[in-house]
């Protein structure tokens, strides 16, 4: 592969470094040729060794489907509930399981329509996809003085023992985030 570095100089006096050139692999005859970054569409498998996969890397937003303006009405009740096996209190660091609430700063508390985090707070505000371990919806969050919305998928992994969180839209977190059920 041929690159040519030069660089930028930004205002401040900050020095960036930029390539230009052919960005094709260059193969062995008989092999195939990539060109750029490989697909975000395709997924290796896990090393045998590796996590297992995460059950809501598989979910695909719809794009034309906003976030709602207002909570639908019945949410936290019956199909428009967050599914029992996910409520409960989660910790990205176990450690934070038996802090008292303000001190357990990863600590997530779920109930049937709402997501208490340690300095916000998600109101359930439309089921898109719903199961008994798992369910997409839509929340209305508030906290430090800003309200936004996040569309997010809730999973259970390991027998009930880990909660993953994977949200999508402005701001959202770039992979998905593990919780380890606390004890009750």
């Amino acid at each position: 592969m041929t690159r040519t570095l030069f660089p930028l100089l930004l205002s401040g006096g900050a020095l960036l470094l930029a390539a230009c050139g052919d960005t094709t692999d260059k193969a062995a005859p008989g092999e195939k040729a990539s060109v750029g970054p490989a697909s975000t569409e395709t997924r290796a498998a896990p090393p045998p060794d590796g996590p297992a996969p995460i059950p809501s890397e598989d979910y695909k937003p719809d794009p034309a489907v906003n976030p709602p303006a207002a909570v639908e009405a019945g949410i936290g009740t019956g199909d428009k509930a967050i599914p029992a096996a996910i409520q409960g209190r989660w910790a990205i660091d176990a450690s934070d399981c038996p802090k008292r609430p303000g001190t357990d700063l990863t600590a997530l508390v779920i109930d049937a329509a709402n997501l208490r985090f340690h300095e916000s707070h998600g109101e359930l505000a439309r089921v898109r996809e719903r199961s008994a371990n798992r369910i997409v919806a839509d929340y209305k969050f508030s906290g430090e003085g800003m309200d936004w919305d996040r569309l997010m998928v809730l999973s259970i992994a390991d027998s009930g023992k880990t909660l993953v969180r994977r949200d999508y839209g402005d701001g959202a977190a770039a992979n998905a985030m593990r919780y380890t059920r606390c004890a009750a």
